[in-house]
């Protein structure tokens, strides 16, 4: 299988180089040039199977014998070492949870597959490869832990001062491991955002070390998030449901999940659309409404893991619908969410289930409770521990959140962190400084 470029679709890479370099040579983004169709019977039979043998079915046909057999396995089976379980809220609405990894978020299914596909294809030759990654918080505890055992792996976690919680910035400063390390920036995530993407182009920093984002820019980030769209699918099979009538919800940033999404439904994933929920920060949303894409500077809101205001699988998108406003949209439905609207979904979802959620999953929960109509099935995905969002989550409900065991550890541990001004030339020179 090769992987094209959205800037120039006759350039083409290979998987090894895709999941190395993460994005084209030309600066595009990768894409496969054929998604190719599970057998009919394996999408029937998927409610007898486990989570394991599905996961494993779909990577080994998207990816067409790339990997060898045995080591996609054993990717898949250290990826997933946890249940993603759908919990019932009663009705035809479901949430999918998909937190119940080491740092508690949905990006720790990505991160390790990406990391362990990495260490496999840098295990022929032993580069030394530096991942740059700024965060709102979820993002770099995922890649902190995923790359902490890899050995020629060096991690370097951007983050804004002042902008993140103790829980947040714990999980990767807190971690006992010499190859990460946490920046926080004299700045906002915005600047840490463009602090990293220098760094990315940057041919002098490009000489010194081979540089990977770690984001879902890269290819090998998608495929996991294929898998958990599929085990949805399964257990409502399990429960007697009708996965054709599954809507999905999700809180939409860099549109990632959305784009795993669409390519899983071109595998053969019975789903009748996604709901893509955007906050203040809307321009896919804008989108979807009007045809028209025009970004606008990002806002600050009360879901900050979504707040992009240009989401970078865009482009993806596009190139799966060549361009096609009305195609999307046949597929896809626009739903925004503001601050109070957050708020009183998380007290809704506490007051009449009993059940806790942060505010990204609640936004997915009130899309669900909006956009469902008769005979569907809503399923919103629930992509962080609530703990994760403590305060906010306990000012909505006034319910007091015990915090899990492995939160608090990382909060009692002693942290570990440089400090750096928000100009370029303050990174560059850490870099260079630690380029071996």
């Amino acid at each position: 299988m090769r992987y094209y470029s959205t800037n120039n679709k006759t350039l083409t890479v290979s998987l090894e180089q895709a999941v190395i370099q993460g994005l084209a040579p030309d600066g595009g983004l990768l894409l496969p040039e054929h998604i190719p169709a599970l057998p009919a019977a394996f999408v029937r039979n998927m409610g007898s199977m486990s989570l394991h043998e599905i996961s494993y079915a779909v990577a080994n046909y998207a990816l067409q014998g790339d990997i060898d057999a045995a080591v996609l396995k054993n990717a898949v089976a250290d990826t997933l070492s946890f249940d993603l379980p759908l919990v019932h809220l009663g009705g035809n609405k479901y949430v999918l949870e998909l937190f119940h990894g080491p740092t508690m978020s949905f990006k720790d299914i990505g991160t390790r597959f990406l990391a362990r596909l990495l260490d496999h294809y840098n295990g022929r030759h032993r580069r030394n490869i530096s991942v740059i990654v700024a965060t709102s918080g979820n993002s770099g505890g995922a890649i902190a832990h995923s790359f902490s055992d890899i050995p020629e792996g060096q991690v370097y976690i951007l983050y804004p001062r002042g902008e993140l919680d103790d829980v947040q910035r714990a999980q990767f400063a807190a971690l006992p491991c010499a190859n990460v390390t946490a920046i926080e920036v004299n700045g906002s995530l915005a600047d840490c955002r463009n602090l990293a993407d220098q760094a990315f182009r940057d041919p002098d920093i490009g000489s010194r070390m081979i540089v990977n984002s770690a984001r879902t820019v890269n290819v090998a980030r998608l495929l996991p998030q294929m898998f958990h769209y599929f085990w949805a699918a399964a257990q409502l099979m399990q429960r007697e449901q009708d996965p054709g009538q599954m809507v999905v919800a999700m809180p939409c940033g860099n549109l990632g999940n959305l784009t795993a999404g669409i390519m899983a439904k071109r595998m053969g994933l019975p789903v009748k659309r996604f709901v893509a929920v955007n906050n203040a920060n809307d321009a896919f949303v804008r989108y979807l409404l009007t045809g028209d894409y025009v970004p606008h500077p990002m806002r600050r809101t009360a879901t900050p893991a979504i707040d992009i205001a240009e989401p970078s699988n865009f482009t993806r998108i596009k190139a799966l619908y060549g361009g096609s406003h009305f195609e999307l949209c046949r597929d896809v439905e626009p739903y925004r969410c503001t601050d109070a609207d957050v708020a009183e979904a998380m007290r809704r979802l506490w007051t009449e289930h009993s059940y806790e959620a942060d505010p990204h999953t609640a936004a997915a929960c009130a899309a669900v409770r909006a956009c469902l109509l008769p005979g569907e099935v809503g399923v919103a995905l629930a992509t962080a521990h609530p703990a994760k969002f403590r305060a906010q989550v306990e000012a909505a409900t006034g319910h007091s959140i015990k915090l899990p065991k492995r939160l608090a550890a990382d909060l009692d541990a002693p942290r570990h962190v440089a400090v750096i001004n928000s100009g370029y030339t303050s990174l560059k020179k850490f870099l260079l400084q630690r380029a071996y």
